[in-house]
C-alpha cells in the first residue's frame, strides 16, 4: 500500500545532526587506531534518542535521514558566490562524513543524498510529496531555510530544544507567515549562506514591507511609493540583486528523486550489523546501551592497555541503582567503600540556595558511576504539603549521628571529595564544624576546559556530555507562591533525584579530569581555580558590615533628587508623563520632540534602551536627564532599598557570594547581592560605599590595582612608550593625551585628560566610535578621530589586535599569560555577532591576565595574613577590602601590598611593575 493519508513521515536533516555531535562533544579518538569518532558518537547517540523518543501517537510511519552531498547546484550557477564564505570542514570532522552514512544504515534507518541536488531540497521535496498524498510531515531540524515548508501537515521539530515549530513558530521568528518566509528571507539575505539580499534591509524591516504590501513581487513593483528615502533607494537599485536572493532562498520542491516515499518505511534495526558497526567504532557504552535494549547480547570490544587516567566504563544513567541511607550499619558500609576506593562525589540537599540561612536537609554520596546512596536527615513527616508537620519523617538517621560518622572521611586528607559547585557544600558543612579537604569540582574542570564554550551547571553538563536530562527540581519543589522548600520533599522522592546529581557529578569528573592534561590546562585549575574556593567561602562567611540607617537616608535623598529630575524632565518635555514609562518616554521623544532615531517595536511602542537615549544625549538635553533618573532609580532599587534585605539577622552583614565560573575571562562574578556592579564614577555610586563600615575599632583598607590591564596590555603588546611611562611613575592618561592632542603635560586639563582616559580604556575593551561617543557624549566622527590619532600614535597596539584575532580565528581560543584558555567560538561566525567576538577576544588575554593577576595574590592571601588579625571581606575585580583593627591596618597594608605586587612571579615577570593604591577609612567609601 502507498503512502497516503494516516501516514507519517519523518525527515532528519542529517547535516544539522553532524555538526550538533561534532560542536557538542569533546573530540574523541578510536582507542584503537586513533581514528577520530567523536561526531560519530555523537550521531549516534542523537539518532537512538530520536527512536527512542517517537513512539505512541507521534511515532512515524515512515522515516528518512536526508544528507548534503556537498556538490555543485542550481545556485551556484546562477550566483558563484552561494555559500562561497563558508570555512572548510575541520580537519578531524572530514573522514567522520562517510561513518554517518554508515551510522544510520546500520540502525537501518533510510539514507538518502543526491549528486547536484541540496539536502534542503529533497526534504521539500518529499515534503510536499506527502503533504499531497494525504500524510503528515515532520522535519527534524532547526534550519530557518525549512520554515518556508511549514502548515498544512508540515511542522518542524528542533531536537536539541526539545521544540515543536508550527506556523506560529515561524512567524514568532520571522514576523510573517510561512508562505511569505522566502521573501522576507529574500529581502534580509543570509550571511552563513552568502545569499545578499537588501543591503541594510534585516528581517524586522523586512518583514514590515511584506506585510505592508503583501508580496516581494509588489513591494518592488511599488518601491517609489516607500516614503523613507534610503530605503526606497536600496529597494530600486537592487531589485535584481533581490529577486536572485528570492531565487537561491527559494527551495524546489520538484526535486527528480530517485527513490519514492514508499521506500522510506519504518524498519527495525538489524541486531546484528547494528552490533557490528557500533563495536567496529568501540563505542563501548552505547553499544551495551543498545544491546540491553534490543535484547542481545553486546560483543566483546577489546581494551587497550589501561591507563592511570582511563575513565572506567560506566552504566547507563537509565540503569542505575540509588539507595536510601536510614541507619548507622547502612553509612558505615558506605563510608567503608569510600576508603577503598579513595575517592566520593557529594552533594547536600537544604532548605534554601544561600548558604548563610540554609538548613542541612540530606546528603548523597557515589563512589562507583550508576550505585549512589541520599541520606535523609531533616525530612518532614508532613510530605509536600507547604503547612504540614513540622515533626520528622520516619526511617531517617538521628542528624548528629550520621555527621559524627561523616566529618572523618569529608576532613580525611587521603580520600578526595567531588562536587559541582564544592563552595556552596562546603560552606553548608563548616556550620557543622566540618572542613572538608581535599576536594575536586566538576564546575571549574569544566570552567578550565570550556570557558567561552557554554555555561558550567550541572544539568547543562549533564545533557551535553552525557546526553541525559537530570530531574529537574522543580518538579519536586513547585513554583511560585506554593513551592515548597526540600525538606517538604518525600523521602522516596528525594531519593532518586538527590542519589542522581551525586551520580552525575562522578561521571563527569571521570570524563573532565583526563582532559585537564589533554588540553594542557592542568596548572590553570591546580593553580588557579581549585587553591579559591576555600579562600572565597572564608570571605564570604566573613561578610561586610551595612548601616541600615545610613542605606534608608539615602533612599529618602535618591527620591528627593529623582523628583526634581522629574521636574526638569517634564519641563524639557513640555508636559508631564511618568518618566519610568518606556512607551510614554519614546512619544514624547519622536513624536511631541520629533527627535532622530525614534525605532518602533512589536508592541508599536518605541524603543528606549540606554544605547538608543546615550546617542540621544551627544547632542540632547532631555535624554541626558533621564538617563540621569534611571541611574537613580537603578541605585535606589538595586541598592539602597534591596541591601537592607540583604543584611543577615544574625550577623549583621552582608554576605555576597562569588561565581568562581561566572565570565568566561577569569573575573569573578557576584551575586546575592552583587557588589561588583556599585558604579564608582558618579558621586552617587560613590556614596552608596558609605554604608559599608567596619565594626567597632575596626577601619576598612583598601588595596586597588592601579591602572592593571593598562600596565598588561604594554606588556602583552610591547608599547615602548607605555611601558617608559609606567616605570618613570608618569601619570599614563596625561602622557596619552600629551601624545594624542598634542598638549604639554604643564598645560593638561582635566577634561583633556578625562578624553584621554576614556579612550585608554575603551580601546582595551575594543571601543568603537559610537561607544567612545556615548561615553564622552560627543558627536560620533568627533570620537573615531580620537581611536584613528591613538592608533597611529601606538601602533603595537594595532599589531596586537590584528594578531590576536588571529590567533583566535585559527584556533579559536585566546589565551591569558598563566595559560588560561578562553575559547572564542563565534569568532569565525559572520554578521552581526563577528565585531562583538573580535572585541572580546581582544579583551579576553588583558582582562583574563588581570583576573589571573589577583587570584594568584588572593591564593597566597590567607597564609600571608595569617598571624595578622585582619579578614579579607571583599573582592571588586582589582581591588581587596579587608577589616583590621586600627593597630594593625599599617602592617597589614605593607604585607598585602607585597603580595598583591608580586603576585605574577615567578610565573610573569612584567616588562611594568604593578603598583597598588592603599587607603583606609570607617567606611569603604572613605578607604576607596
Amino acid at each position: 500500500m502507498g503512502f497516503g493519508k494516516g501516514h507519517h513521515l519523518h525527515l532528519i536533516d542529517g547535516s544539522a545532526f553532524i555538526f550538533r555531535a561534532y560542536h557538542a562533544l569533546p573530540p574523541l579518538t578510536r582507542k584503537s587506531d586513533g581514528l577520530p569518532v567523536g561526531a560519530v558518537s555523537g550521531f549516534c547517540n542523537m539518532l537512538q534518542r530520536y527512536v527512542d523518543g517517537n513512539t505512541g501517537s507521534n511515532a512515524p510511519t515512515h522515516v528518512a535521514v536526508i544528507f548534503d552531498k556537498g556538490s555543485h547546484t542550481f545556485r551556484n550557477e546562477i550566483y558563484d558566490q552561494y555559500k562561497a564564505n563558508r570555512d572548510a570542514m575541520p580537519e578531524d570532522l572530514r573522514p567522520q562524513i562517510p561513518l554517518t552514512r554508515r551510522a544510520t544504515e546500520a540502525f537501518n534507518i533510510a539514507c538518502e543524498e543526491m549528486e547536484g541536488f541540496e539536502a534542503d531540497d529533497m526534504i521539500a521535496t518529499l515534503a510536499v510529496n506527502a503533504r499531497a498524498a494525504g500524510g503528515r510531515c515532520t522535519i527534524i531540524s532547526s534550519d530557518k531555510d525549512l520554515m518556508q515548508l511549514v502548515g498544512d501537515g508540515v511542522e518542524m521539530f528542533d531536537a536539541m530544544k526539545n521544540v515543536t515549530i508550527d506556523t506560529e513558530g515561524v512567524e514568532a521568528k520571522f514576523g510573517v507567515g510561512p508562505e511569505r518566509v522566502v521573501d522576507v528571507q529574500a529581502l534580509a539575505g543570509d550571511s552563513v549562506d552568502n545569499v545578499p539580499g537588501a543591503p541594510g534591509i534585516g528581517v524586522k524591516t523586512a518583514a514590515l514591507l511584506i506585510n505592508e504590501y503583501g508580496s516581494l513581487e509588489e513591494l518592488l513593483d511599488r518601491a517609489e511609493e516607500i516614503k523613507q528615502p534610503k530605503r526606497r533607494q536600496t529597494l530600486v537599485e537592487f531589485a535584481d540583486q533581490i529577486r536572485l536572493s528570492k531565487r537561491l532562498v527559494q527551495l524546489d520542491c520538484e526535486t527528480p528523486l530517485t527513490f519514492t516515499l514508499d521506500d522510506l518505511e519504518v524498519r527495525d534495526p538489524d541486531p546484528d550489523k547494528l552490533m557490528s558497526f557500533l563495536a567496529e567504532m568501540e563505542f563501548r557504552t552505547l553499544t551495551k546501551r543498545i544491546a540491553d535494549k534490543l535484547d542481545v547480547e553486546a560483543p566483546a570490544i577489546a581494551e587497550p592497555e589501561p591507563t592511570a587516567v582511563d575513565a572506567p566504563s560506566m552504566p547507563d544513567l537509565k540503569d542505575a541503582v540509588y539507595d536510601a541511607v536510614g541507619s548507622a550499619e547502612d553509612l558505615q558500609s558506605w563510608i567503608d567503600r569510600i576508603y577503598a576506593r579513595g575517592w566520593v562525589a557529594v552533594d547536600t540537599e537544604t532548605t534554601s540556595l544561600n548558604e548563610m540561612q540554609a538548613d542541612l536537609v540530606g546528603i548523597s554520596l557515589c563512589v562507583e558511576p550508576g550505585h549512589a546512596c541520599y541520606i535523609p536527615l531533616a525530612h518532614k513527616a508532613g510530605g509536600d504539603d507547604l503547612f504540614g508537620s513540622e515533626e520528622r519523617s520516619e526511617g531517617q538517621m538521628d542528624f548528629d549521628e550520621a555527621l559524627k560518622l561523616l566529618k572523618p572521611v569529608l576532613e580525611d586528607p587521603s580520600v578526595l571529595k567531588i562536587g559541582q559547585n564544592m563552595k556552596y557544600d562546603a560552606k553548608i558543612f563548616s556550620h557543622y564544624d566540618i572542613t572538608v579537604a581535599p576536594i575536586d569540582d566538576t564546575m571549574l574542570l569544566s570552567y578550565a576546559l570550556h570557558a567561552g564554550l557554554h555555561n558550567h551547571s550541572m544539568d547543562a553538563l549533564s545533557e551535553r556530555y552525557l546526553g541525559h536530562t537530570p530531574i529537574p527540581i522543580k518538579s519536586l519543589l513547585g513554583t511560585g507562591k506554593s513551592a515548597i522548600t526540600f525538606d517538604r520533599v518525600p523521602v522516596d522522592k528525594a531519593v532518586p533525584y538527590a542519589a542522581e546529581d551525586a551520580d552525575v557529578t562522578l561521571r563527569l569528573w571521570h570524563l573532565f579530569k583526563p582532559l585537564l592534561h589533554q588540553k594542557q590546562v592542568t596548572t590553570v585549575y591546580e593553580t588557579l581555580e581549585r587553591p579559591l574556593v576555600p579562600v572565597l567561602a572564608q570571605m564570604e562567611r566573613n561578610g561586610i558590615k551595612v548601616d541600615r540607617d545610613t542605606l534608608s537616608r539615602m533612599s529618602n535623598a535618591f527620591s528627593q533628587k529623582m523628583a526634581a529630575l522629574e521636574d526638569e524632565i517634564h519641563e524639557l518635555a513640555g508636559g508631564s508623563f511618568n518618566v519610568g514609562s518606556p512607551k510614554q518616554l519614546g512619544e514624547i521623544l519622536f513624536d511631541r520632540l520629533e527627535l532622530p532615531g525614534g525605532k518602533k517595536g512589536k508592541t508599536g511602542a518605541y524603543g528606549t534602551g540606554a544605547d538608543i537615549l546615550e546617542d540621544l544625549a551627544t547632542e540632547h538635553e532631555m535624554p541626558r536627564r533621564v538617563l540621569d533618573w534611571r541611574q537613580l532609580s537603578k541605585l535606589k532599587s538595586t541598592y539602597t532599598d534591596a541591601l537592607q534585605d540583604h543584611i543577615n539577622q544574625y550577623t549583621g552583614r552582608v554576605h555576597t557570594s562569588y561565581s568562581i565560573a561566572g565570565a568566561n575571562t577569569g573575573r569573578l562574578a557576584s551575586t546575592d547581592p552583587n557588589l561588583q556592579n556599585i558604579p564608582i564614577r558618579t558621586e552617587e555610586g560613590r556614596r552608596i560605599r558609605e554604608a559599608f563600615v567596619a565594626d567597632e575599632g575596626n577601619l576598612l583598607v583598601s588595596l586597588d590595582y592601579s591602572q592593571i590591564e593598562l600596565r598588561i596590555l604594554a606588556h602583552i603588546a610591547d608599547i615602548p612608550a607605555l611601558k617608559k611611562a609606567f616605570k618613570d611613575g608618569i601619570d599614563i592618561h596625561a602622557m596619552t593625551a600629551s601624545e594624542m592632542f598634542d598638549v604639554a603635560l604643564e598645560d593638561m586639563t582635566p577634561d583633556v585628560r578625562r578624553k584621554a582616559k576614556a579612550i585608554n580604556f575603551g580601546v582595551i575593551y575594543g571601543i568603537s566610535g559610537f561607544g567612545l561617543a556615548r561615553n564622552l557624549r560627543i558627536p560620533r566622527e568627533e570620537a573615531q578621530g580620537f581611536i584613528d590619532r591613538y592608533f597611529e600614535r601606538f601602533p603595537g597596539i594595532r599589531a596586537y589586535m590584528d594578531d590576536t584575532i588571529a590567533f583566535a580565528k585559527e584556533r579559536e581560543y585566546v589565551q591569558t599569560l598563566f595559560g588560561r584558555k578562553i575559547n572564542t567560538p563565534e569568532i569565525n561566525a559572520k554578521g552581526p555577532h563577528a565585531g562583538f567576538a573580535r572585541r572580546a577576544a581582544i579583551n579576553a588575554p588583558i582582562q583574563g591576565t588581570a583576573a589571573d593577576v589577583i587570584r594568584r595574590a588572593m591564593i597566597r592571601m590567607p597564609d600571608a595574613i595569617k598571624d595578622l588579625p585582619a579578614k579579607m571581606l571583599l573582592q571588586v575585580h582589582d581591588e581587596l577590602i579587608f577589616e583590621v583593627p586600627e593597630d594593625a591596618v599599617d602592617e597589614t597594608v605593607k604585607i598585602v601590598r607585597d603580595v598583591m605586587e608580586t603576585a605574577s612571579e615567578p610565573v610573569v615577570k612584567l616588562d611594568v611593575p604593578l603598583t597598588v593604591d592603599a587607603g583606609q577609612g570607617k567606611s569603604w567609601a572613605e578607604a576607596h
